[in-house]
């Protein structure tokens, strides 16, 4: 029954991933990086880097543009293995585990994972709640050495997958894409866990800044000059 199922898993993510490339295919991708040399889509040559990105934007981070040279967290429980087994085939290498729940050694293998790879984590999942930072990130940023990326992704027309505690955003087709990347935050080195609230509340606010620019683009705005984002 554990082969049937194993093997189940990894058809249906397979097929899932046909289907999205598929989708993808037809839309048009915006994507804007605030520092150069941080983007996952190119080769950041020997730089290595954290990006964070909400949950229900996952789909459209990983198959706007093929992202290279990354790894994932990605939960244990069932609904986390097609989503791995989905990753892999994409070349993203997953990670199972929680950074909060019996995460020691999920944390650990991330901390050795950002020596050559970078790493995305949803800081909002995998239950919630929704767009909520968690200590997870922040902590690892400060164990590796490894300065976050804030991310944030919209479209002008999207079906929401509705689930439990999130819906799950999927570009309708010929549709155009945003993505965009921050301003690069850096964490000191070995904060101990009472310490990383600053940081946590920086990197949401930089996240709600983001994600206000994307809705602005995605309703077919324009956005305002940099230097009045800047005093705001």
């Amino acid at each position: 029954m554990r082969i049937r199922s194993r093997l189940f898993t990894k058809l249906a993510a397979g097929l899932g991933v046909g289907l999205i490339r598929l989708l993808f295919w037809t839309c048009r991708v915006d994507i804007h990086i605030d520092v150069p040399g941080t983007s996952p889509y190119v080769s950041t040559g020997s730089k290595r880097f954290l990006y964070c990105m909400w949950h229900d934007q996952l789909i459209v981070n990983i198959f706007s543009v093929r992202p290279r040279q990354i790894a994932g967290l990605v939960s244990r429980h069932q609904d986390g293995s097609y989503l791995a087994d989905a990753m892999e085939m994409v070349g993203i290498t997953a990670v199972r585990g929680s950074t909060n729940r019996g995460g020691g050694r999920a944390m650990r293998g991330l901390i050795r994972l950002t020596r050559h790879l970078h790493v995305a984590i949803t800081p909002d999942g995998p239950r919630g709640p929704r767009r909520e930072i968690k200590p997870g990130l922040v902590f690892l940023a400060s164990h590796s050495g490894r300065a976050i990326v804030p991310t944030a992704s919209s479209c002008k027309r999207c079906w929401k997958i509705r689930g439990s505690w999130s819906d799950m955003m999927i570009p309708q087709p010929f549709t155009k894409v945003f993505v965009r990347g921050g301003e690069l935050i850096y964490v000191p080195a070995q904060l101990k866990r009472a310490e990383l609230n600053f940081y946590q509340a920086k990197l949401h606010s930089a996240m709600e800044r983001l994600e206000a620019e994307v809705e602005l683009l995605a309703a077919g705005e324009k956005l305002p000059p940099a230097d009045s984002k800047a005093a705001a």
